[in-house]
């Protein structure tokens, strides 16, 4: 069995390495947000902020829109196809509006919190 020479010996590194490489102060909220520090926490607390916002919105017109119906169908107890019509036709279209706008709105607070963070 031959001998290797000392100069073709292979060396295995196991440790880190010792120099890193410096940023070239390129700030990264991305970064921010996936070690949870204290400003990333603030990114994600504001677009929660800004999405409960919307939801609250959306919840309240709901309240108005749908709340006054039982005082309204109890006023005119002898009135059930009004009832039913209000609550068939009469409701669909707000809801679906009032729907549609949420998710827009949402899917918009989403896309502004990635524009920040990937710095577009």
């Amino acid at each position: 069995m031959p001998q290797q020479d000392p100069a073709e010996r292979r060396v295995v590194v196991t440790g880190p390495p010792r120099r890193t490489r410096r940023s070239s102060g390129y700030y990264r909220p991305r970064t921010e947000i996936d070690e949870q520090t204290t400003l990333g926490h603030t990114y994600v607390r504001s677009l929660m902020r800004t999405q409960l916002r919307a939801a609250v919105t959306v919840f309240a017109v709901l309240v108005l829109l749908v709340g006054p119906l039982p005082l309204l169908f109890a006023a005119m107890p002898d009135a059930r196809r009004l009832e039913w019509a209000v609550l068939g036709f009469g409701l669909y279209a707000p809801l679906v509006l009032l729907a549609r706008w949420y998710v827009r709105r949402a899917e918009r607070n989403e896309r502004d919190l990635v524009r920040l963070v990937e710095d577009r």
